[in-house]
Parts: structure tokens; C-alpha cells; sequence
């Protein structure tokens, strides 16, 4: 599994717990917590030097990976409508990555920091949903 191998760079135990159980519920929450985590630090390095600058850039790098892994996660087959339009949303949020590190402005990593949030709620609900 792709995902899995993604998920070994990171050390927490609960996260790499997660991805062992093939919990695919708690593995695909772990990378938005870890997305989200990451493109907030990216956001919050972006106009750093020294420390900050190195931080920013391995923010940028990580939130990069994370989207891959996401983006790889997603069955089209079965999916359908919805694993395009996530398709999309992963690709609109690289694309905001990518002209947040070019630009230096954080506008744009910002609202996609507020669309990735808003699909990660939506990802909660749907497993409280179906815990009940």
C-alpha cells in the first residue's frame, strides 16, 4: 500500500499504529492532521530565514507528499464523483503550495488550508456517523 509507506516518515506511535491496523479511516485522518499541521507551518515560515526558512522548507516539502499520498489513496473506480472531485481539491491545495512558496504571500496556502480543514471535518463526521 502506498499510503503506508508515506505514513513511515512519520514516528508517532498512534499514527504508525493507525496505518498498521490498515484502519483506513484513521490512516486517511492522520494525513490531513499531519497536511494541516504541516501547510500551517509552512504558512507560518513562509517569509522566515535561518530556522524559519529551513522549517518552511520542510513544510512545503512534507505537505507536498502528503497530497501525493492522498491523491494515490483515492479510488476513481469505485469513487466516482467524489474521488474526483477530492482529486481536485488535492490539486487545487498543491497548486496554492506551490505559488505560496513562489510568491512568498500566504494568502493562497491559507484558503487552502481552509478547504483541506473542511473536507477533514466532513471525514470526522462520517466516521461518528457510521461508529453509531
Amino acid at each position: 500500500m502506498n499510503s503506508l509507506k508515506s505514513l513511515k516518515a512519520y514516528t508517532s506511535v498512534d499514527r504508525h499504529s493507525a496505518a498498521e491496523a490498515e484502519d483506513t479511516h484513521a490512516m486517511i485522518t492522520t494525513l490531513f492532521d499531519e497536511l494541516l499541521r504541516r501547510m500551517r507551518n509552512f504558512s507560518q515560515n513562509i517569509a522566515g530565514d535561518g530556522e524559519a526558512l529551513q522549517a518552511r522548507n520542510e513544510s512545503y516539502a512534507k505537505s507536498l507528499a502528503i497530497l501525493h499520498a492522498l491523491q494515490s489513496c483515492l479510488d476513481f473506480d469505485n469513487g466516482g464523483e467524489i474521488a474526483e472531485n477530492l482529486f481536485r481539491l488535492y490539486e487545487f491545495a498543491r497548486q496554492q503550495l506551490l505559488a505560496s512558496f513562489q510568491t512568498g504571500e500566504v494568502e493562497r496556502v491559507d484558503a487552502a488550508i481552509d478547504s483541506i480543514s473542511e473536507i477533514r471535518e466532513a471525514w470526522n463526521s462520517m466516521d461518528r456517523a457510521n461508529s453509531r
